[in-house]
């Protein structure tokens, strides 16, 4: 399965790669697409934490979400979908929601990265400081809902973001405790779409932005570990 990683990136970076163990934090339409694409490039241990269970309004973006699989939990249904690509992987699965404070009870070891693909913008910025506490590289995954266009994504430190309502708001909240730079995320610099047939706050959402928003961040761990990082 590494015939065509092996020819662009060598036969040392597959051993980088299957020594590598990386926490996946949110097993959505972003943190789904980043599982998958480090099975498939041949990280060797991948923590998947989620607290959800498969519905239908997941199936239109998400990977583990299949009418076959409503009602399982994500965690479950990706730790068996991830075995199937990659029976050589090791992976971990925390059915559990991340609370502040709990950083300790869901990365005791050392990793060698966290991808954050959180909701919750006080869990993500909790653990986004606890990483950056224990001297834990993260990727972050800011807003890609209400979105369409997926050529707007952009990878850029958490200092020059724009555009991004959650990026502006973990921007201000990661200053107050001493962070300004050093955080690489993932945004997009499209304005909200707006559905004037709207009746609700629902965040809308198609499989194009966060699914492209899951690669990038995959290829950005990828890139760190075989030591080409950004």
């Amino acid at each position: 399965m590494y015939t065509r990683t092996s020819l662009l990136v060598g036969s040392a970076n597959i051993e980088k790669l299957k020594a590598a163990q990386v926490a996946i934090f949110g097993l959505g339409g972003v943190g789904s697409y980043v599982a998958e694409s480090l099975a498939r490039s041949g990280v060797g241990k991948l923590i998947l934490i989620d607290a959800d269970v498969v519905v239908a309004s997941n199936i239109n973006r998400q990977l583990p979400a299949l009418n076959s699989t409503l009602g399982h939990a994500k965690t479950e249904v990706m730790r068996q979908r991830l075995l199937d690509i990659n029976p050589q992987c090791q992976i971990e699965i925390i059915t559990k929601f991340y609370y502040p404070g709990d950083f300790e009870k869901f990365i005791p070891q050392p990793v060698d990265c966290i991808v954050d693909a959180i909701d919750s913008l006080p869990s993500k910025q909790d653990l986004i400081l606890a990483a950056q506490q224990r001297g834990i590289k993260v990727y972050s995954s800011m807003g890609m809902g209400n979105k369409l266009d997926p050529m707007q994504i952009k990878a850029a430190d958490i200092s020059k973001t724009h555009t991004c309502a959650l990026a502006k708001k973990l921007r201000v909240n990661l200053k107050k405790q001493g962070l300004e730079k050093g955080l690489t995320v993932v945004f997009s610099t499209e304005k909200k779409v707006i559905n004037p047939e709207r009746k609700d706050n629902t965040i809308a959402s198609m499989a194009f932005v966060p699914a492209t928003a899951g690669l990038l961040l995959g290829s950005l761990v990828v890139r760190q570990i075989i030591g080409t990082t950004i």
